[in-house]
């Protein structure tokens, strides 16, 4: 097929409009087909040298998910001392982590000493493995948002110590926490835009050289 309708287009720029971080989810469980369906968009995400180097672990025992919160708090409060004045106060109402209410934790990693690939384009820029993953979640949270789930991506965490507690192979590097669940409700706004924590680019700026 050499190329898609227009419906088709335009259903997908709708979809790519309505995926937003999410962080208010309702507590509802996920079906497990639903979130396997989700998850094998992974397998369909290119990846540097056909390296594949994604690695998933599905956080969900109350010992893990309780040291992945703790480490979430340690570092949102360490954040929050990074601001003042107004600021700081408009920090402290955000809403950054669904991580209490969402049912699902998916923690992804790379594999940065991975031999599949054999180092093909990875040996001049050894960090495209890690791109790689962060292009297999996006499929994933594509495909997410097409099933009515959300997603939410934690990046106020220390990876080190998230890593010691899932207690992960040596060579593997957190790329993405992330929340899974029936979002509250939608929207294609970002959030952190509703709440005027700043605005996005009205156009894309593109250089020439």
């Amino acid at each position: 097929m050499e190329s898609f309708s227009e419906d088709f287009q335009t259903q997908l720029r709708n979809l790519m409009a309505w995926r937003r971080d999410v962080r208010r989810f309702r507590t509802d469980p996920v079906d497990e087909a639903v979130l396997i369906r989700c998850l094998d968009a992974f397998r369909l995400a290119p990846s540097v040298g056909l390296s594949e180097p994604w690695r998933v672990i599905r956080v969900s025992s109350d010992a893990a998910r309780s040291a992945a919160l703790e480490n979430y708090r340690t570092a949102n409060a360490a954040a929050l001392a990074g601001y003042s004045g107004a600021q700081a106060e408009k920090y402290s109402q955000l809403k950054l982590s669904g991580m209490v209410e969402a049912p699902e934790h998916i923690a992804v990693f790379c594999d940065d000493s991975t031999a599949q690939g054999h180092g093909l384009g990875a040996g001049t820029m050894p960090e495209m493995r890690r791109y790689s993953v962060v292009g297999a979640i996006n499929l994933m949270w594509l495909t997410a948002r097409a099933q009515g789930l959300g997603m939410g991506w934690v990046s106020i965490l220390d990876p080190a110590q998230l890593t010691r507690d899932l207690d992960v192979p040596e060579g593997w590097h957190l790329v993405a926490y992330l929340c899974v669940g029936w979002p509250e409700a939608y929207s294609e706004t970002p959030e952190l835009e509703v709440k005027g924590w700043d605005q996005r680019r009205p156009d894309l700026i593109v250089e020439r050289r």
